[in-house]
């Protein structure tokens, strides 16, 4: 049986992170933690904040869902016109957050964003429930619409209009993959003592450092 959340948290808190139980290369790091995350039992595990920013140099943050990873790096998807899109067009450089509160654990992930193939974006979009497939043809990402209704409206458009067969891959939708330089791993500890390492991209692999709370 699983570790609850409260159980996985008060170990973590007591236990800490040393230099010598990390794994070498940040991606095995990561897939320990995200597999307890996942086995924890708490909502949307995948779920993680993207922050970008426009040509004036603001910042803006959103949550959405990590559906790949690798050793080349996170998959989200996304419509190509939304404001996150423009914006990582205009400065492809990224910072994921994997906010485990109730883990106390964050990994936060630092890199630049690039378009994944159509192929790679159609084999997804294809597992995709239909309502959702739908949803990525009617919604204008980010741009102002004047009601619920009009929304609903395009979305019954969407519905007629690929009633008869499979729902193709809009060329306005697909996936960016985060290729990190550096991830930290940021582990709670009691007194505000956390433990923090940082992986950076080095030429033959990955230098780790921990960092001060």
């Amino acid at each position: 049986m699983s570790a609850t959340p409260e159980q996985i948290r008060v170990q973590g808190m007591a236990q800490g992170l040393a230099r010598e139980s990390l794994a070498a290369d940040p991606f095995s790091q990561f897939e320990q933690w995200y597999q307890v995350a996942v086995g924890s039992g708490i909502p949307e595990p995948n779920a993680m904040t993207v922050s970008t920013v426009d040509g004036e140099g603001q910042p803006s943050s959103r949550t959405v869902l990590m559906k790949l990873y690798d050793q080349r790096g996170f998959v989200f998807f996304t419509n190509y016109a939304s404001r996150k899109s423009r914006q990582i067009e205009g400065n492809p450089r990224v910072y994921l957050l994997f906010p485990w509160v109730a883990l106390a654990r964050q990994v936060g992930i630092s890199g630049r964003a690039e378009r994944i193939s159509a192929a790679e974006s159609f084999r997804y979009f294809t597992s995709r429930a239909r309502g959702s497939q739908i949803g990525a043809w009617a919604s204008p990402q980010s741009q102002v619409i004047r009601s619920r209704a009009m929304l609903e409206a395009k979305v019954e458009e969407m519905r007629q209009r690929f009633r008869d067969g499979k729902i193709p891959l809009p060329e306005f939708w697909g996936g960016y993959r985060v290729v990190p330089d550096s991830i930290e791993f940021w582990q709670g500890r009691d007194c505000r003592l956390h433990d923090r390492f940082l992986y950076r991209r080095a030429e033959t692999g990955w230098d780790i450092e921990r960092l001060a709370p």
